[in-house]
């Protein structure tokens, strides 16, 4: 292959720069053998049986009478160093390897003396997995070639990927070219359309065993996926297909190495005459050069004048060094200088008398090859300690050969593992250029990203990037993408629309500014002012039929209580304290208390008006006494000591409500004990229908000055009123509940001021003449008459 013969030049080109340097190895000139090995294991034992001993028929024989080799360069592979190995190591040979880190060769207790030239690239799958997450790129396939140094990266890519949580799509190994053809089929069914959508693969190549891939991506011309790989990968360089390239736009990662000056300056000169001797060299100007064959069949005829190969393109011979050429170079280089330290060491232990050879024993390099350390003519460090082997650097070359045939490698950025994490990588994207078709960064993911407000939820049986996107519940958030949970917001926040913001709440209460604040308090102090101004009314007519029927002293108090009913409405509306949220309750219960117990009385005074009527009777004592009188006390004693069972256990407080209204944090009173305030809710309701069974009972008693009617219509409407308000109450939350109650309190007190008081007032204001006992005798005799 072309690009193998790159690696020959370069050795050919160290060898004989170092032979010109005057420095280096002083008249001593380095000279060379190369052997074909043909990727069989057979010849390159063989291959070391001739170099070593100079014959191949019997081992442990050495009958070469010349300069033997002192070291040996090899693309050595773990499987092939595992049977080359013991062999060198009976001679002690030093064996270099220029071919890609492998760990297991590092060992130094079963390979001590082999010396691997290239840099670690453990950090390989660290710089792709960098490479995905730049790009977020969290969907994306495996493809990695059967061998020790490809599931050794598969298991670290897997690593990092769990730990970037970017997913394995799949992973496919690609077993060596032997396999039969059916089975290479399945394993290839990662180029067609038909598995998950998977826009970017990353391939990792063993050089053992690449044209296999190479060969099916290219036969289905795979022009829409990412192809990122390592530095031994090569595209197909037959150049089959017209314009398009499944490979266009491939990401490499290549050891990062400087340019050695001259080299391509070598390449340009170099010409079969003046290596008469490559038959190599010879075959590739015959097949790119027109060149003939003379009669003889052993030289070159008619060539291109000052053919050089240079003049071919890229895909027939690329000048540009290579990681294995630059590995052989600095090999070579490696062992002059060790040489160079080596012969120094003699010369002053023992000078070499004239005419005298050097006694060269390649067993004793080793000590000088471990310690050995220089710049190339690059600048770069060379030490081939292996302990000190550090990770090497990447260059990013982005792979341009559209159209076909240009096979470009171009630098668009550099990994390096020794930097601040987050620094390791740099990109110059606007260099890039993707796969055929694409004109933009391409997207490669299994679930596109959830955004702020949702959350993600993980799709059964299916890996982590698989998920589906779950908006937030009431009040979460989420502030980023791709967030596994929601986060509940604070009660004192409350969380935007777009549920990706927690905003502060306002504090609110049923104020005095309010519109409904407003309308109540309006509404109680109209009632109040119109409550004291039938009670003037009263007192002002006092002694007038109408005021006296029924216990004028009775009216007082029910006037009185009313008022102060209504002026405890207002405690309900502004802002709430301990001393207003304790006031509240009590006064509410005590006052409404007064009013029903005192309507009460005044039903039962009623009825006794008009049902007691023989003289001497005990029941005409109590109400000549005023005995009902005593009603108002006892019940509104009675109430008086469950609110003090109700304040001296657990009296209502000032509470906050952050729920009730979005947005809003409502400042209310908590009831406290819930069981003393139904128990206080409770009596009073059972006064109050005590009231209304006796008014209706006493509902068809006459009606002339007496309030039986009335009374009962009052009664039926506060109960209405507090049954209607009880599910209500239960149903609200916040100010509408604390509206409510206050609502609650003015429509019962009105209810009562309305139906007892308004006839009464009609007939003090409107029908005076009715006001009187002259008018009082014509109406009751008028009935009379209709009554016989």
């Amino acid at each position: 292959m072309s690009q193998n013969y790159q690696n020959v030049l370069a050795f050919i080109f160290a060898i004989e720069e170092i032979n010109r340097n005057p420095h280096l190895l002083p008249n001593i000139s380095l000279g060379y053998e190369s052997h074909n090995s043909l990727h069989s294991h057979g010849n390159i034992l063989k291959n070391i049986l001739i170099l070593h001993t100079g014959q191949d028929e019997i081992p442990n024989y050495i009958c070469r009478q010349g300069n033997k080799s002192i070291a040996l360069l090899t693309g050595t592979s773990a499987i092939t160093a595992a049977q080359t190995g013991p062999l060198l190591e009976l001679y002690k040979f030093p064996q270099l390897t220029f071919g890609s880190f492998d760990p297991i060769l590092s060992d130094d207790d079963q390979f001590p003396s082999l010396y691997q030239m290239a840099p670690k690239d453990t950090s390989l799958a660290l710089g792709m997995v960098s490479l995905m997450l730049h790009f977020r790129w969290t969907w994306v396939g495996l493809v990695i070639t059967e061998g020790a140094k490809g599931l050794q990266f598969l298991s670290d890519v897997r690593a990092e990927m769990g730990r970037s949580r970017v997913c394995v799509a799949f992973v496919k190994i690609i077993t060596s070219v032997t396999v039969s053809y059916y089975f290479q089929q399945q394993q290839h069914d990662f180029i067609t359309r038909e598995t998950p959508p998977v826009y970017v693969v990353i391939i990792y190549y063993d050089p053992e065993s690449i044209n296999d891939v190479n060969y099916n991506i290219g036969l289905h011309i795979v022009t829409w996926r990412v192809w990122v790989t390592n530095s031994q990968w090569h595209a197909d360089l037959t150049g089959k297909n017209f314009i398009l390239d499944s490979f266009h736009g491939t990401l490499i990662f290549s050891s990062q190495h400087k340019e050695i000056s001259g080299f391509k300056k070598f390449i340009q000169t170099v010409n079969p005459s003046s290596y008469p001797e490559d038959i190599f060299l010879q075959q590739l100007w015959y097949w790119h050069f027109h060149c003939s064959l003379s009669d003889s069949g052993c030289v070159l005829e008619n060539c291109i004048p000052n053919a050089s190969l240079a003049w071919l393109p890229v895909n027939r011979f690329d000048t540009a060094m290579s990681d294995a050429s630059y590995n052989i170079y600095n090999a070579v280089y490696a062992v002059a200088h060790a040489l160079h330290e080596m012969l120094l060491q003699q010369v002053q232990k023992q000078p070499v008398r004239s005419g005298e050879a050097l006694v060269i024993s390649p067993w004793k390099l080793h000590s000088f090859l471990r310690n050995i350390q220089f710049n190339n003519s690059a600048g770069d460090q060379v030490n081939l300690e292996k302990k000190v082997n550090l990770d090497t650097k990447f260059d990013i070359l982005n792979f341009w050969n559209f159209p076909e045939g240009l096979r470009l490698k171009v630098k668009v950025g550099e990994f390096s593992p020794c930097v601040a994490h987050g620094q390791q990588l740099s990109l110059s994207e606007e260099m890039i250029q993707w796969a055929i078709g694409s004109t933009e960064t391409p997207h490669s993911v299994c679930a596109e990203s959830c955004p702020p407000g949702f959350r993600k939820s993980p799709q059964e049986g299916k890996a982590s990037c698989c998920f589906d996107c779950t908006a937030c519940s009431e009040n979460e958030i989420t502030n980023d993408t791709d967030m596994e949970q929601c986060v509940r917001c604070p009660d004192h926040q409350y969380a935007n629309i777009e549920q990706n913001h927690c905003l502060q709440k306002s504090v609110t209460f049923l104020a005095y500014e309010d519109p409904v604040g407003k309308i109540l308090a309006g509404t109680a102090l109209s009632l109040t002012v119109l409550t004291a101004a039938v009670l003037g009314l009263f007192v002002k007519h006092r002694d007038t039929p109408i005021v006296k029927a029924n216990n004028r002293a009775l009216s007082y108090t029910l006037l009185i209580s009313l008022t102060c009913c209504f002026l405890c409405s207002l405690l309900f509306i502004g802002w709430p304290s301990t001393a207003t949220c304790i006031l509240q309750q009590t006064s509410f219960a005590v006052v409404f208390t007064v009013a029903v117990s005192t309507v009460l009385a005044k039903t039962i005074t009623v009825v006794l008006a008009f049902k007691v009527t023989a003289p001497g009777r005990r029941m005409r004592q109590l109400l000549v006494s005023g005995a009902p009188n005593y009603i108002i006390p006892i019940c509104s004693l009675i109430q008086l000591t469950l609110c003090g069972v109700w304040m001296g256990t657990n009296p209502p407080y000032i509470d906050t409500d952050a729920h009730s209204e979005h947005g809003h944090i409502i400042i209310v009173c908590n009831k406290g004990s819930l069981t003393a305030f139904y128990c206080v809710l409770g009596y009073l309701g059972s006064l109050a229908l005590a009231s209304f069974t006796v008014a209706f009972l006493a509902r068809n008693l006459p009606d002339t000055f007496n309030e039986a009617k009335f009374l009962t219509f009052s009664m039926l409407v506060f109960c209405s009123v507090w049954v209607t308000f009880l599910p209500v109450y239960h149903s609200t939350k916040g100010k509408v509940m604390v509206a409510m109650e206050v609502f609650s309190i003015l429509a019962s007190g009105a209810g009562l001021l309305g139906c007892i008081f308004a006839p009464k007032c009609y007939v003090i204001l409107i029908r005076p003449e009715r006001n009187s006992l002259h008018g009082f005798r014509d109406k009751t005799h008028s009935r009379r008459k209709k009554t016989y």
